[in-house]
């Protein structure tokens, strides 16, 4: 029996507290993807949607009335005739579960959704070398453009066909007048059948779910590293490593992490010292036997060596090319295009060349995104 007339109950308040919590953490994971800095971010709300899709395909197996796949309108003959009749009769009675459009919506999104979260994981092991993917990041980081590309755009897929169905609930809340803006906050629907029931094992099903993914993103956001974000490249003391290096390149300035050039622009970097950018580096600086040392420990440790993300998208964005500084490398100009020139007259950083003033721990060759201190006004 309904509980109020007229109306059918489909949809409970631990499905409708998932369904916006879903929407939520993908727009805010979606919007997150444009800035670095965000990525921290941007992987807690991934992990609320991983969690929501798992949930789902599980809900579909075992959910109450309403939910189960097997109660989804999925042949292509029901497709049409739902649009037809959609087109014909403005005023013909929705059915109280999935009709054939929402139920291929659900299965095309939970489909491009696992794509998502799969393709972020293994992008975060292997690009960033993070989480529980991060031991893939030495023999797979040539595929690093491939599952960006992958990610990136299944993401766009799904937001579009999000706006598709945003749309069609506008047009039956405002042309059919079904009141389907309101279904998925009250969990009552205008038409004709029976209330759905939801066992108490179900109901703390959902309500875990929910927990578990609302303590998920917390537990993330509050620390940079943890069991779900650990990095496989954590902070080199160089001092410790190649004191020389260390020593006569930091008493200058900053000394750069070896993987940011390659061997060839390495070369080039020692090849002249009498102009240093500027400067005269002679014997009486730096001996013979130290600068030996320290091309040594350079190349055999440049670009071409390291796995590490930046490494590898500036040996791709390279070419021929084996320019002497990082700030005229291609993929430095294209990550720092969005800083005004301005900020680097601002007295805290004073050139491009100033990274440290950006990147807390760039000393210790860690650039890693949640390090960039750097906020564009």
């Amino acid at each position: 029996m309904n509980k109020k007339s007229g109306y059918v109950f489909v949809w409970p308040i631990g499905t409708r507290i998932i369904h916006w919590m879903m929407a939520l953490s993908f727009t805010t994971a979606f919007i997150t993807s444009f800035y670095e800095d965000l990525l921290h971010d941007h992987v807690a709300l991934g992990f609320i949607f991983l969690i929501i899709i798992i949930y789902r395909i599980i809900w579909g197996f075992v959910g109450p009335r309403y939910a189960t796949f097997n109660t989804f309108k999925l042949s292509l003959p029901e497709l049409k005739l739902y649009f037809s009749e959609k087109i014909q009769n403005r005023w013909r009675q929705i059915p109280a579960g999935h009709n054939p459009a929402s139920s291929w919506f659900t299965i095309w999104a939970l489909g491009v959704g696992t794509i998502i979260v799969t393709s972020g994981l293994l992008l975060y092991g292997i690009q960033e070398a993070k989480g529980f993917f991060r031991f893939l990041n030495s023999d797979f980081s040539q595929y690093m453009g491939i599952l960006d590309s992958i990610h990136k755009y299944a993401a766009y897929l799904f937001a579009f066909w999000v706006f598709l169905h945003i749309t069609g609930v506008m047009i039956e809340q405002f042309w059919h007048k079904t009141g389907m803006v309101l279904s998925m906050i009250n969990g009552y629907k205008k038409t004709q059948g029976e209330d759905t029931q939801v066992k108490p094992y179900l109901s703390f099903f959902a309500y875990t779910t929910i927990v578990i993914a609302i303590v998920t993103y917390f537990f993330i956001i509050s620390s940079n590293y943890n069991f779900l974000t650990m990095q496989k490249y954590t902070n080199v003391y160089y001092k410790e490593v190649h004191p020389v290096f260390d020593k006569e390149c930091g008493d200058c300035h900053s000394a750069y992490p070896p993987f940011l050039l390659p061997k060839k622009s390495w070369e080039r970097v020692l090849g002249k010292l009498d102009n240093h950018f500027g400067e005269e580096i002679t014997e009486a600086n730096i001996s013979r036997s130290e600068q030996a040392s320290i091309k040594e420990f350079l190349l055999a440790n440049s670009a071409e060596s390291s796995t590490r993300e930046v490494s590898v998208k500036i040996m791709e964005s390279l070419g021929d090319r084996r320019p002497k500084a990082i700030t005229k490398t291609p993929y430095w100009r294209e990550i720092h295009k969005d800083i005004p020139k301005s900020a680097y007259k601002d007295k805290d950083i004073k050139d491009k060349s100033n990274c440290k003033a950006c990147h807390k721990d760039f000393e210790y060759g860690n650039l890693d995104d949640m390090n960039i201190i750097y906020k564009n006004k």
